[in-house]
């Protein structure tokens, strides 16, 4: 019986394994493992592979978030509209600034931002008076937002949105990157992300000089042009020379990589679609398929099944942000019922690029037999 991995980072470092050395060689022996050459290096690599003019290297997605908030001066007594479904980094970096999330229900196909439900959720939050600031969508399981429409609300009230990427990095929408989209692009170099280091990582895309030149500041203490010179209140959010090192290996393969996750996710939609509700991509779309996320109200029985054969499942994610005791307190928009629905059901299958043949075909025909036994 087949011994599949959910993701196969071994033979993703045997592919990278000859530039990987010499990168981190060269830092070992420079010696500079704090803002070395390699950081620089991955920022314009990176702005580069997006468009975006700026590129801003960071500790981790989750710092990348609050770095963005507080580059925007947003805090105390402001609202951040954010999607219910998502992982707990996109409400937390809101309360780390003073903010307060008001979450927004999601598509049931896209999984991405509600933009009924989020224009609902503004004329209430007005209707109340409430400091609206922001908007920070989050690109679920690698697809982009539409940011022609979410950049189309923002602008109509006066809101700056942020595009959390950590899952959507080397993804596109109508030609454009993700990191070029919109004002403020997020992303997460965590190892399990398609673009991953071996620890934590993450990065910030701008085309504001004037955002770039603080984000610098914040992510080194507030510091000014002297390193004792303290302008804001800031963090210690740098990345690591080690890190960046890596990413640089990865970047060279990642074209690859984005291309066989999307081979792969044609050959499951075309087979699985019968059998399962498949994720909606739309036509100006690509996905990066962080995760390749279905649907199924017998997700339980499905995902046992899987695993007597081997096959390792993960559920992405079991509860909303709305129903998580630590946010129950934020429930200024009730209209949750997709998120809530979706926590039920969904569940991923693995889709590394090192999959082989066979193992896709293993994987499919094992689905369909456990949705056969459950009619």
């Amino acid at each position: 019986m087949l011994q599949i991995k959910f993701l196969d980072l071994s033979k993703q470092q045997k592919t990278i394994e000859k530039n990987l050395k010499l990168n981190l060689d060269k830092v070992l022996s420079d010696s500079k493992f704090i803002m070395g050459p390699e950081v620089n290096k991955l920022e314009v690599s990176l702005a580069n592979y997006t468009k975006a003019k700026y590129c801003i290297s960071c500790s981790s997605g989750t710092d990348a978030l609050i770095l963005s908030l507080l580059a925007l001066n947003i805090g105390k007594g402001d609202i951040v509209f954010c999607p219910s479904f998502t992982f707990p980094a996109t409400a937390e970096a809101i309360l780390m600034v003073g903010a307060k999330p008001v979450f927004i229900d999601v598509g049931k196909n896209t999984f991405n931002i509600c933009y009924k439900n989020l224009l609902n959720a503004i004329d209430k939050c007005k209707s109340k008076k409430l400091r609206i600031k922001a908007i920070m969508s989050v690109d679920l399981y690698g697809l982009p937002a539409n940011y022609d429409k979410l950049n189309s609300i923002a602008e109509s009230f006066n809101l700056n949105i942020i595009a959390d990427g950590a899952q959507s990095f080397g993804g596109v929408f109508r030609n454009k990157k993700v990191g070029n989209l919109t004002e403020i692009t997020t992303t997460s170099f965590f190892p399990a992300k398609p673009l991953g280091c071996y620890g934590d990582g993450g990065a910030i895309f701008t085309d504001n000089l004037d955002i770039k030149d603080k984000l610098e500041s914040l992510r080194a203490h507030g510091k000014g042009k002297g390193k004792y010179d303290i302008n804001y209140m800031g963090m210690n959010a740098r990345l690591d020379t080690i890190q960046a090192a890596v990413l640089l290996s990865k970047l060279e393969i990642f074209d690859w990589e984005i291309k066989e996750r999307n081979r792969i996710a044609k050959i499951y939609s075309e087979e699985l679609r019968s059998s399962f509700q498949i994720p909606e991509i739309p036509n100006d779309s690509t996905s990066v398929w962080a995760q390749y996320t279905i649907q199924s109200s017998n997700r339980d029985e499905v995902i046992g099944f899987l695993k007597d054969n081997n096959i390792p499942a993960m559920i992405y994610y079991p509860k909303p942000m709305h129903e998580q005791p630590a946010y129950k307190a934020f429930s200024l928009n009730k209209d949750l019922s997709v998120s809530t629905k979706l926590s039920k059901n969904v569940f991923s299958i693995p889709i590394h690029p090192y999959l082989t043949d066979l193992e896709v075909e293993y994987i499919i025909e094992t689905l369909k037999k456990a949705n056969n036994l459950l009619l």
